[in-house]
């Protein structure tokens, strides 16, 4: 007779995430759950934002935190930059082609200035590209041929990275994000 798997006692949940703003309110990036707790509980950070539902120990119940600041300011150095990512680039660009607009699954990365030119694969200089308007510009200069880009390319923001470390941006995180409207305002345009 077999016996069935034993059953977990508590479901698997995903990780709950916690948005961690710089002591001048400043996006810095998504933690853990775990992770902030610890920051506060250390005194490195105050909660700004917090769940109805605290976090319990045996004898203790603490507030969940939801949104946090740190105490001290952390400095970020500016001329460090992320690596380049086909996700990152893609959603930097809206998931559209650069030359055309088009909306396609078949996206590639493009550099403006071809690397077989002297080229840097720099966020500056690489752009999302439909695989025609990739093919049609080859590598060539833009002056070379007929094709212009829709905006200048640019590194992404902060706030990029943070949209993309989780699913769904929670309405409390909205006010703290800049450049991301509610979700209410979204949903009624």
């Amino acid at each position: 007779m077999a016996v069935a798997p034993r059953a977990r006692c508590y479901p698997q949940r995903a990780v709950d995430r916690v948005l961690v703003l710089n002591a001048s309110y400043e996006p810095l990036n998504v933690c853990s759950l775990r992770r902030a707790h610890v920051l506060v509980w250390k005194g490195k950070a105050e909660i700004l934002e917090s769940h109805d539902r605290p976090l319990r120990s045996a004898t203790t119940a603490h507030p969940r935190p939801h949104v946090i600041r740190l105490v001290t300011y952390v400095r970020v150095p500016r001329t460090v930059t992320r690596r380049i990512s086909r996700r990152v680039l893609f959603a930097r660009d809206g998931w559209q082609c650069a030359y055309c607009g088009s909306e396609t699954t078949r996206l590639t990365l493009d550099h403006v200035v071809p690397r077989s030119r002297g080229g840097a694969s720099v966020w500056e200089n690489v752009v999302a590209s439909c695989a025609p308007c990739n093919h049609r510009k080859g590598d060539r200069l833009l002056e070379e041929t007929s094709m212009t880009l829709r905006t200048s390319p640019r590194p992404p923001s902060p706030v990029l990275f943070i949209r993309l470390a989780t699913e769904h941006i929670p309405d409390t995180w909205r006010m703290y994000l800049p450049g991301l409207e509610p979700a209410s305002a979204a949903a009624a345009a």
